[in-house]
């Protein structure tokens, strides 16, 4: 590794970790600040429920959870974070050696006496410690939230902890797919396109394997790997998912280092 790109890299992404997690932590506690009044009415509110349809519900994770529980009303502002982590996760994949590329810039890094596994290694390690302080700010924000918003309402810890603690790979699931994807195409000009297509896509095949009973999807979608609604309901994870989600996210990594020590840099000519 070399630290002085890795504090160059983490200098630069700062700000837009910054931004995103101001963002998340805002969506949790503003939109948990409602809970009290689903708690207060909460037959009202299943009442209500029970006339959508139960597609409906199941692609939004309401199905088989009660929103009048602070874990069951958490695990669904959950699910909307999880969709913002991912655009994070998936834009610092895309863009961790395509915009040097696409700015003709790479060419200048790699003639310094750096092997391309130390560059790689060191960028990775910088969106790593990224996405954690996003992750960290998604982990104090959820207990602040909680802790405001709660009122009188009992919540299983060991639950909520077991939500929280699944960020970490489900971010590294984006990241890697996206340095992966890439490393593949030709150029990468616009990493915005393509972290966003990959966060939705995966999440909107979710919202359609929930809907349609569709097994095949979950095998595909980390948004199925790390399901809330399942998580709350089983106090556990989906370990077969899980470990699938483990496997792609390593051999995304493996061929990431494979493709860019082979790949052919473009230079300003």
């Amino acid at each position: 590794m070399s630290a002085n790109i890795y504090l160059h890299e983490l200098r630069a992404r700062m700000r837009s970790v910054i931004v995103w997690s101001i963002s998340v932590a805002a969506i949790l506690i503003c939109f948990f600040a409602i809970f009290p009044g689903f708690a207060d009415q909460a037959a009202l509110i299943n009442q209500l429920m029970s006339r959508f349809p139960p597609a409906l519900l199941e692609a939004f994770g309401m199905g088989r959870t009660n929103m009048a529980t602070v874990v069951g009303f958490y695990s669904l502002l959950f699910g909307f974070v999880q969709l913002c982590l991912a655009i994070q996760a998936g834009n610092y994949g895309f863009g961790l050696v395509s915009i040097e590329e696409s700015e003709l810039t790479a060419d200048f890094l790699l003639s310094k006496p750096v092997s391309r596994v130390q560059v790689l290694t060191s960028k990775l390690l910088a969106a790593l410690t990224s996405l954690t302080i996003t992750n960290a700010m998604v982990w104090v924000s959820s207990f602040a939230a909680i802790t405001l918003f709660r009122g009188k309402h009992e919540y299983e810890l060991g639950t909520l902890i077991l939500l929280l603690a699944s960020i970490v790979i489900f971010q590294l699931f984006f990241m890697t797919v996206g340095l992966v994807i890439s490393l593949l195409v030709k150029r990468v000009r616009s990493v915005t396109p393509y972290s966003l297509g990959l966060g939705f896509g995966m999440y909107v095949l979710s919202a359609f394997s929930s809907m349609f009973g569709t097994a095949t999807l979950e095998y595909i979608t980390p948004f199925k790997h790390f399901d809330p609604a399942y998580m709350v309901q089983h106090a556990a994870y989906d370990m077969p998912l899980v470990l699938l989600n483990v496997a792609v996210s390593l051999i995304a990594l493996g061929i990431s280092y494979w493709r860019y020590t082979r790949r052919d840099i473009p230079a300003v000519s």
